[in-house]
């Protein structure tokens, strides 16, 4: 440290950047020499890792140096996850709107959303019974907590906040996915904009099948005017998504040198309680995959690179393109069910968001209050409140926030306890939003298998498809 002491912090920061492009120079040969996008986005995982552990060792998360050095390192990262959000509407608008109108039978589209949204509502309950279970064995209780000043005033201020996020019935959340203003919704202002904006596009892909018998002349030029913009975005999606190792090069070295090791080691049981969690619930989907007579391993492997990014990004609506580009083109899932599977999935019955991390923090409050958390009453209602609640949360940070608010305030439980967790959220988030994603992967793939909407031979093969 005396050595570093007496080095200028801006030489420091410029050390720092100039370590960062040396490592992104190192990701673009790779990429030069065709090493397949698995491996470069394990390696820019490694690398992010080594070079976040190296700044957390030398200068410690809150150092002058770190802030400053993201400042310019965050660009990538943050400049990469902003191009994905870029396409996430135009994205959904043409895949969905394009799948419609190709299809051979109408009612499929009804089918295929059905199918999709109750697979991620079942596994939200599995997910929650989970949390459940597992905060039990580990003895997990809100009296064990201690809370500094700035949990307290967290706390105070969630109390607030859960009220205006109660204030609204179920039946209006419902509403709320329903566009009354379909331009507004596709810049995503709201929390369920996504939704709302599939919604649209499904009417827009129901009138012009509508039209076909009378005006069939209509309906083709429509199809090709569609079918056109889709080919057109769908290469747009490709050119981001090759930024994808260099995106996650940045995110995982800002998550990993601005940690608060501190704060984890003072509340690592809860860590390690919510992360055996959630690998238990990924276990889950990996079992169901395998029920529906398809490889869980394939599965696991084409999958990596999706919640890799997920993981290091936390955000489950912006994973919506390498959501659909891998189910596509790794898993052989039809277009249709990948954009539902995903678009749903980032709003619908969140297994980490809206599942285990609620359920968690309504078990460890019970028994405060005097509440068995194990007897059948409350798992009941719990669990119902949870699934209900797991509809419209939006799928970016603070998603899961909301979750918990909306939870804990209908069983009439204080809200403090979310505030005093707000040093190890981010590294919380991370895992939960991987297996978010993850869920609504495997909605997609089973709903394709039960269909017979999945190219077996595209998910069974050992090469995957690699960016064009």
């Amino acid at each position: 440290m005396s050595v570093i002491a007496n080095v200028g912090g801006n030489t420091l920061v410029i050390i720092n950047i100039v370590i960062m492009l040396v490592l992104i120079l190192v990701l673009y040969r790779m990429q030069t020499k065709f090493v397949s996008f698995s491996k470069r986005v394990f390696g820019a995982l490694g690398m992010a890792i080594v070079f976040g552990v190296v700044l957390q060792l030398v200068y410690g998360p809150e150092n002058e140096v770190v802030k400053d050095s993201m400042v310019y390192m965050n660009l990538v990262g943050d400049g990469y996850v902003r191009l994905l959000k870029m396409i996430v509407m135009p994205l959904i608008m043409v895949s969905i709107t394009s799948a419609i109108i190709n299809l051979k039978d109408g009612e499929s589209i009804g089918k295929m959303s059905g199918m999709v949204i109750g697979i991620l509502i079942g596994t939200t309950i599995i997910a929650s019974l989970i949390g459940i279970g597992v905060t039990s064995v580990f003895g997990l209780s809100a009296a064990d907590l201690k809370a500094g000043a700035e949990e307290v005033a967290r706390g105070q201020f969630l109390a607030h906040k859960a009220t205006e996020a109660t204030t609204a019935s179920f039946v209006a959340k419902f509403v709320e996915m329903i566009p009354d203003n379909p331009f507004k919704d596709m810049t995503g202002a709201r929390g369920s904009s996504t939704i709302a904006t599939v919604i649209f596009s499904a009417f827009v892909g129901i009138s012009a099948l509508g039209i076909g018998k009378k005006k069939p002349k209509s309906l083709e030029i429509f199809k090709d005017m569609v079918n056109a913009i889709h080919d057109v975005v769908m290469r747009m999606v490709t050119l981001v998504l090759r930024l994808t190792p260099f995106g996650v090069l940045s995110l995982m070295v800002k998550v990993v040198a601005t940690s608060d090791v501190k704060a984890i080691l003072n509340l690592g049981k809860f860590v390690l309680a919510s992360y055996i969690a959630m690998i238990l619930m990924y276990l889950v989907h990996l079992l169901l995959i395998s029920l529906v007579g398809l490889s869980p391993i394939k599965f696991a492997q084409k999958n990596f690179s999706v919640l890799t990014f997920a993981f290091t990004a936390r955000t489950s609506a912006g994973s919506i393109p390498l959501n659909v580009e891998a189910q596509v083109k790794k898993l052989g899932v039809s277009e249709g069910i990948a954009n539902l599977s995903a678009t749903f999935g980032s709003s619908i019955g969140q297994n980490g968001c809206a599942a285990i991390y609620p359920a968690m923090l309504a078990t460890m409050i019970a028994p405060t209050m005097g509440i068995d958390p194990l007897t059948p009453s409350f798992l009941i209602q719990l669990v119902a409140i949870i699934a209900v609640s797991s509809f419209g949360v939006a799928g970016v940070g603070g998603g899961a926030t909301f979750a918990a608010l909306i939870v804990l305030s209908s069983l009439n439980m204080p809200v403090v306890l979310v505030g005093l967790l707000i040093s190890i959220e981010p590294l919380i988030d991370m895992g939960r939003t991987a297996l978010n994603v993850s869920g609504s992967m495997t909605a997609g793939v089973m709903t394709a298998k039960l269909l017979g909407e999945i190219d077996e031979k595209i998910y069974s093969s050992t090469e995957t498809a690699e960016e064009e």
